[in-house]
């Protein structure tokens, strides 16, 4: 059989890098590796005829960092072995059958580093942080925005006029949650209607861009007539739950090429993310993410309630590899630069209420949408002052004030931190 670990190996810049976490099972991890670097190219579990030596030296993938320690490896692959602008052929390799494999264990696809061949067959974000900033003429400042509760239930006039008392008490951006699409109360076409009209109404109250963030997930080529449907309406957003969905359908949609910002949402990550020793990390599907073209992607939040730690969460806006430049501080993995892929915006969301401002942005840094549920809708004083209360907060942050102190000036967080606290 093939031998794929070459420790003296040095990875090129044509390579498909990846770094996994291994648990053998009742064999070595050096045999681990091997099964994992042949059955996730060009090998299979016994010798076969079929194999030639030209096919060998050119395609075979090299295992050139084993660290028992940590059970860390580094498995470099040809781009020769993937279709490029094809992500689903390319996972089908690197993150397929191998997780089957009973020799193993548990095994963790922990980081990709693509080469700028397969980077450059994606078109990557069509606007990104620059894109959203100008669009929404907001230069300087975390992004703030909602989520309209409760996530179904509401009827679209109902729904329309949780979002405008959103947008007049000071938020700038009004999101659908992640299983809201077109229900039998709620239908799609009607509430982006409704919607969207509240939306002007906002603006011309209070005299800020304000965005909506409707959810257009479905069958793909319903997806392509809702995003045409937001975009007849004056909408500029659309909002994709990108894993249920797929990463083909999500690059259909970026290759339509609508002139819309891509949103989006992580739901059912957990089941791929979740275990520190199986799966698939976060940072792995931020970084196909961008790859395929959102323009914003939920990170986690570090301080709400959903799962994911400061420091899992950092991985994201911290990580640096060998093409992409070293990052400023405070500047997230998605948005330093990678060859001509535009930066895309983190968004924080899941548990977050006005308390939680400060931390946060010293957390991720500024270039942040920090997204607020319960956070806003749940102010004693109902929705207004709750959007009211998030950005006196987020002034606070800014001014780097006391925010028990300068709420004593501004009864809206007052309550809200009254309610909920700091942490």
């Amino acid at each position: 059989m093939l031998k794929y670990i070459d420790i003296n190996y040095k990875p090129t810049n044509k390579d498909v890098v990846c770094e996994y976490y291994v648990e053998p099972n009742k064999i070595t991890l050096e045999q681990a590796c091997e099964h994992i670097a042949g059955e996730s190219s060009i090998g299979t579990w016994t010798t076969i005829s079929t194999m030639n030596e030209k096919i060998a030296k050119k395609l075979k993938p090299h295992v050139y960092s084993i660290n028992h320690s940590t059970g860390e490896v580094k498995i470099a692959y040809p781009n020769e072995l993937f279709e490029a602008g094809n992500m689903a052929e390319i996972l089908s390799s690197i993150a397929g059958n191998i997780f089957g494999m009973k020799v193993i264990n548990n095994l963790r696809l922990q980081d990709i580093i693509f080469p700028k061949k397969i980077v450059d067959s994606f078109k990557g974000p069509e606007f990104g942080i620059p894109g959203i900033r100008k669009l929404l003429k907001v230069k300087d400042r975390p992004l703030v925005g909602t989520i309209v509760k409760p996530k179904v239930g509401l009827n679209e006039k109902q729904h329309a006029k949780v979002a405008y008392d959103s947008w007049i008490g000071g938020l700038d951006v009004v999101k659908d949650d992640e299983n809201l699409s077109s229900m039998s109360f709620n239908k799609f076409d009607k509430r982006i209607e409704e919607t969207l009209a509240r939306r002007d109404k906002a603006e011309d109250r209070t005299g800020d861009k304000k965005i909506y963030m409707p959810n257009i997930t479905a069958e793909t080529n319903e997806m392509i007539r809702r995003a045409k449907h937001v975009k007849s309406l004056g909408g500029e957003y659309i909002m994709i739950d990108i894993l249920t969905t797929g990463w083909s359908a999500l690059q259909t949609i970026r290759d339509a090429n609508l002139g819309m910002v891509i949103h989006a949402h992580r739901a059912m990550h957990g089941a791929i993310t979740r275990n520190p020793k199986h799966g698939i990390s976060m940072l792995t599907i931020a970084k196909i993410a961008r790859l395929i073209g959102v323009d914003q992607l939920h990170i986690g939040t570090a301080v709400g309630k959903m799962e994911g730690s400061p420091i899992e969460t950092e991985d994201i806006c911290d990580e640096i590899e060998d093409n992409m430049i070293r990052a400023k501080p405070k500047e997230h993995m998605l948005e330093q630069k990678w060859f001509n892929k535009k930066p895309v915006f983190a968004v924080a969301s899941g548990g977050l209420h006005p308390g939680l401002i400060p931390p946060l942005i010293k957390i991720l840094g500024k270039n942040i949408i920090m997204q607020f549920g319960g956070g806003c809708h749940g102010h004693p004083d109902g929705t207004i002052a709750g959007a009211r209360a998030i950005r006196q907060a987020l002034d606070a942050a800014l001014k780097r004030q006391n925010l028990q102190k300068y709420a004593k000036t501004h009864p809206d967080l007052d309550k809200a931190l009254e309610k909920w606290g700091t942490s």
